[in-house]
């Protein structure tokens, strides 16, 4: 029987936290996955560590793979930076073309182009819960939590994306991480 469900851990969030010593939540987000047919499920646990919002871990997609989030419940951000190109086309990691962060709200649909590398961050008080139309095969070996469609090794190796989120007296604000060479501002929609 296919497992359609996994979790994110802390030990694994750890690879992409700004603080990777700080302690957080046993479990930051939840999956449900659809398979080819039905939309993907995620939830995130509200709150930070160490004063970094809950998110998840962030991944670039292989092969020219379109996505949709559409936001169930709650509220925060769903961010995407490009990478540039090197002079034989390939990207390059740790240089941003662009970055965009989206504050989105139960209702809200954010369209996630080929190419961007995204995540989603949850800045409120209670579940952020969104739907995806990325498809998952479930003959992978572990589809549930790291579908093949997805490429997580620049986000772990950069320790995160180009900004962590974090709360700045009830607020969140934009922190550069400085694993990465160079950034562009954040373009807030």
């Amino acid at each position: 029987m296919i497992k359609p469900f996994a979790e994110r851990a802390h030990d694994k969030m750890r690879e992409v936290l700004m603080d990777p010593d700080a302690q957080g939540p046993e479990t930051h987000y939840y999956m449900i996955r659809g398979g080819k047919d039905k939309r993907n499920i995620t939830v995130w646990e509200p709150g930070t560590v160490a004063g970094e919002y809950i998110k998840s871990y962030g991944h670039y997609h292989v092969g020219k793979l379109d996505e949709t989030y559409t936001i169930l419940a709650g509220e925060g951000y769903v961010l995407m930076q490009t990478r540039k190109a090197g002079s034989d086309g390939s990207p390059i990691d740790d240089e941003i073309d662009s970055f965009k962060a989206v504050k989105v709200k139960a209702g809200d649909s954010v369209f996630i182009p080929s190419g961007a590398g995204h995540l989603a961050v949850n800045t409120g008080n209670t579940w952020l819960v969104t739907s995806d139309d990325s498809p998952v095969d479930f003959g992978e070996k572990n589809a549930a939590s790291l579908p093949g469609h997805a490429d997580y090794e620049p986000f772990k190796r950069l320790r995160g994306a180009a900004y962590y989120v974090i709360d700045r007296d009830g607020k969140p604000e934009f922190v550069k991480n400085p694993q990465y060479r160079n950034i562009p501002p954040v373009e807030l929609s």
